[in-house]
């Protein structure tokens, strides 16, 4: 259905009319000032030779043409929109930019799931490299560019040999889905995504885990609860608290020795395991 709309499409374009420099004035006049619809569509149909030209310039990033003609029709429409018919200039070069504009954009987009080509200079690296690689590179020479090669597009382009580098690596390998079954594979139903490790625990467990942890963090809390004022301090501030206070500070907070402290300490630590086992015999399995 799409490849069919395409061809109806490029068949309308190539019979539309040529303009002449006085009927594209016109017509743009008329546009511009009267916002008249019959206008726009001869302006824009005889101009989408151009749309379909440039996006066969294009169809080396293996995207649709169907979908490259849709967006230079875009920017056709744009340049309608911006065009000022008293400026002494053809509306097919103003319109030139903005459909070269809108695909480049829309490859960039979607040429590849990681975004590239966001500055200027990495734009002009993304679509010219190719074009100066095969330009400078010699025939019989290897696949894989020499730094010579790469230094020269850098400066041609002003950019780094880094990011010369980088974009040629991106350019030579496109993006690969997991669920894409796997050709050495004895069984054509196996993808790629079967292979991939993930050492995180598994969604049951990480469920437990956390059942677990709040029950035992409700365990404690009851346990607590038979202390008194002074072993729930200490037990706090030694055993629960993240830096963990010392016997001397906290026998100077209490005002007693860092011997009785730890004696404290120890009978409500005694305290709590026999609490939690007489609520919870299970524990002391």
């Amino acid at each position: 259905m799409q490849e069919d709309a395409r061809r109806k499409l490029i068949k309308a374009a190539m019979k539309a009319p040529y303009l002449t420099r006085e009927e594209e004035h016109a017509l743009a006049v008329r546009w511009k000032d009267h916002q008249d619809q019959e206008a726009l569509h001869r302006m824009i149909m005889a101009h989408m030779r151009l749309v379909i030209a440039m996006a066969a310039k294009f169809r080396n990033f293996g995207l649709s043409m169907s979908d490259l003609i849709q967006e230079g029709h875009v920017g056709l429409l744009e340049a309608a929109a911006r065009f000022d018919p008293a400026r002494d200039v053809r509306f097919s070069t103003y319109a030139t930019w903005w459909i070269r504009a809108s695909m480049q954009d829309y490859i960039l987009r979607n040429w590849s799931i990681v975004r590239g080509g966001t500055s200027s200079a990495q734009k002009a690296l993304f679509f010219n490299l190719r074009r100066l690689r095969n330009k400078l590179q010699k025939p019989g020479e290897p696949v894989t560019p020499s730094k010579e090669i790469y230094q020269e597009v850098a400066q041609a382009l002003r950019v780094s040999e880094a990011d010369v580098a980088m974009m040629d690596a991106r350019l030579a390998n496109s993006d690969t889905s997991l669920n894409a079954p796997l050709k050495n594979d004895n069984d054509p139903t196996t993808e790629r995504i079967e292979f991939l490790v993930c050492n995180a625990p598994q969604p049951d467990e990480v469920a437990r885990e956390s059942i677990d942890g709040e029950r035992r963090a409700q365990w404690l809390r009851q346990a607590l609860g038979t202390l008194n004022g002074r072993e729930l301090t200490i037990v706090r501030e030694r055993r629960l608290s993240e830096e963990g206070a010392t016997l001397e500070s906290l026998g100077a907070t209490l005002g007693i020795s860092k011997e009785r402290v730890r004696q404290i300490e120890s009978r409500a630590l005694e305290k709590l395991r026999m609490a939690l086992i007489k609520r919870h015999p299970e524990v002391a399995a």
